[in-house]
């Protein structure tokens, strides 16, 4: 059986080479010169080691559609490069990615700082939705609007330079990777399992952070064990590069304070390596490269139907949300009653548990089928939210017309004209960029 080949990020390193290593990992849409402020400091006492997203300052466009897939990406690098502990900080997507190692490979990290960060990002609604946009109108729009996300409006006006900056960097990022990431932050969400992250944690937030502000934050403060919160005054989502002392004092005292040696089971006490224990690259002759995340994982343990199958409802739960939204599913589920109930389960195992999740198709091919299938059936009743679950699904506007003009020849024009007025309004929507 042949072996998949991780992919591995761009990255670079600050510092003596003896010195034991800390990540520095960066937000979506940014890249790693978002430490440039923190480095000088930091270095005098670690090798830092900064990194950038696929497809982010000039990376390789290899789309990662998770944050387990972004972190089996880093620990591949670092395999690679014999590193084999070290420290993490991280913000936003970075953010999650440090917590994703903290649960699943937390043999490897001494400390974590999280900054910006959330065990669950918003909705994953708002991050598919925003997938659309870029998908339908590049970069463009999410560039424009970054600085109101990531600054204090008297920031913004007082520093134009950091400001155009900020909009030049995503802009030159890739959009297919911009998406994946987008993907990424809406699948995450580690909130039951907080409680397993068992090394020192800073949870870092600006206190104006309107993305992932104070309220994020103390969630992470109250989930995770050994954890402590620190809230910066007069920053917002990008507080490295708002308050850049700030956050550069906050780091040291932390990692100066909180790196937690290794526990060796076998023995009883912390006897690893001392290269490995204190984060330098140790001599590895042949680097195991490190699992996919969703490989590490134990699997869930699925109900049985009758006939020894797997019950395929809870499958097909996450298929209804990823492909039709949060939103929709929950007002659909909230309606549902002794009635109606049976019904819904129905659809949910079946339609979506067996059907929808069957490999033979990828999604964009059984939205183009279900569009189809509803305009022949006159059924525009339904049509809204399978036109906003295609554009989720990766189908683009143009796309969907061309669906729809096949449609006409196939199925009739009175049933096209009566989609085309749907589908033009569904569309308006989900592609016009929010202010």
């Amino acid at each position: 059986m042949s072996e998949t080949k991780i992919s591995t990020l761009q990255y670079r390193f600050d510092g003596p080479e003896d010195a034991p290593v800390l990540i520095l990992g960066p937000s979506l849409g940014t890249t790693w010169h978002m430490w440039d402020r923190q480095v000088p400091e930091l270095m005098k006492q670690w090798r830092v080691f900064r990194f950038d997203m696929p497809g982010h300052g000039g990376a390789p466009a290899h789309p990662a559609g998770s944050v387990a897939d972004l972190t089996a990406r880093l620990l591949a690098t670092l395999d690679g490069l014999g590193v084999q502990r070290f420290g993490y900080a991280g913000c936003a997507l970075g953010g999650a990615v440090g917590i994703e190692l903290a649960l699943r490979r937390p043999e490897r990290l001494a400390s974590l700082a999280v900054i910006a960060a959330s065990p669950r990002f918003g909705t994953a609604d708002e991050f598919r939705r925003r997938g659309v946009v870029v998908r339908t109108n590049g970069l463009d729009p999410v560039a424009r609007s970054a600085p109101e996300r990531w600054f204090t409006g008297g920031f913004a006006a007082a520093q134009p330079a950091i400001t155009e900056w900020a909009v030049q960097m995503v802009r030159t990022t890739d959009p297919g990777c911009y998406i994946a990431a987008c993907e990424a932050l809406a699948s995450f969400d580690v909130r039951a399992e907080l409680g397993s992250v068992g090394v020192p944690t800073l949870v870092l937030v600006g206190s104006d952070d309107q993305v992932t502000g104070p309220a994020e934050a103390r969630t992470l403060v109250a989930g995770v064990p050994d954890a402590r919160l620190a809230v910066v005054p007069g920053a917002s989502h990008l507080v490295p590069v708002e308050q850049p002392a700030a956050v550069t004092d906050l780091l040291v005292r932390h990692f100066s304070t909180a790196w937690q040696p290794a526990f060796d089971s076998a023995t009883g006490h912390t006897a690893l390596p001392a290269a490995a224990l204190e984060g330098r690259p140790a001599p590895v002759a042949t680097p195991a490269p490190s699992a996919p995340m969703a490989e590490i994982a134990p699997a869930p343990v699925q109900q049985q139907t009758p006939g020894g199958r797997a019950d395929p409802y809870d499958t097909g739960l996450k298929v209804r949300r990823d492909v039709l939204g949060d939103a929709h599913v929950d007002r659909v589920l909230a309606g549902t009653d002794e009635f109606s109930g049976d019904f819904q389960e129905l659809l949910t195992r079946y339609a979506w548990g067996e059907v929808w999740d069957r490999p033979g198709l990828d999604r964009r091919t059984r939205s183009c089928v279900a569009l189809t299938a509803l305009v022949a059936g006159g059924h525009v009743e339904e049509l809204p939210v399978h036109i906003r679950a295609a554009l989720r699904n990766g189908l683009t506007p143009a796309e969907i017309k061309e669906v729809l003009l096949q449609t006409a020849v196939y199925c009739g024009v009175p049933a096209a004209n009566r989609a085309f007025r749907v589908a033009q309004q569904v569309v308006r929507e989900e592609t016009t960029p929010q202010e």
